[in-house]
């Protein structure tokens, strides 16, 4: 989106622009892009058109969610039953866990917009933090749950974003996380040691076992 140009078309017709379409979403033949609320009267449509950037696949630069998803497909894959390769799965999480740390403490924008007076101009769909953590994490949770390795280095991911995070509001949704974790290990098939093992942090999945983690 051209953020700029819409507010400033929000603000000649006297209304807020709402944009349907997330960055990464498949535009189809006939899909509503923009909506003009309040307003006292229309945009041209050439210059909405002109402010929202089509293109044939998404791109790192736009869609910071592309990576991730890239990443998390990498990992599900190595976790299906024809490859069995956690050790892959575990290499993605050190990728993903680090594009989270970048992103922990950034400015998420909420996807809403003012003018210089103040007045909402626009609003566009936008992930936040829970948004990434259920994209970098739920299906590697789910498609990895039976294993000791994948529990051990997604439970240390966590708690290298809660560490990160310390006393941000952030963390709160990392806890959610872990107990969700823990509740996995509890009622998974492991017996009891492969659950106490499990609930042990590891950057590696299963390489040292480290106090405290």
């Amino acid at each position: 989106y051209d953020v700029t140009s819409l507010v400033a078309l929000g603000q000649g017709v006297g209304g807020c622009l709402m944009v349907d379409c997330a960055v990464g979403d498949m535009v189809m033949d006939g899909s509503v892009m923009l909506r003009i609320l309040g307003a006292r009267g229309q945009a041209p449509e050439a210059d909405l058109r002109e402010a929202v950037c089509l293109g044939l696949d998404r791109t790192f630069e736009q869609d910071p969610k592309y990576p991730i998803r890239l990443l998390v497909d990498i990992a599900i894959k190595a976790l299906s039953p024809a490859i069995n390769d956690p050790t892959t799965a575990v290499q993605a999480l050190d990728q993903i866990e680090d594009l989270l740390r970048r992103l922990a403490r950034s400015d998420l924008s909420d996807g809403r917009v003012a003018d210089a007076e103040g007045v909402l101009r626009l609003i566009y769909p936008t992930p936040d933090w829970e948004d990434y953590l259920a994209l970098a994490f739920d299906e590697i949770r789910i498609f990895g749950a039976t294993s000791v390795q994948v529990m051990r280095r997604l439970r240390s991911a966590l708690l290298g974003l809660a560490e990160r995070l310390g006393e941000h509001e952030r963390a709160a949704s990392i806890q959610h996380y872990l107990q969700h974790i823990d509740a996995i290990i509890e009622h998974s098939a492991f017996d009891e040691r492969d659950r106490t093992a499990a609930r042990q942090g590891d950057p590696q999945g299963l390489g040292i076992t480290r106090s405290g983690l």
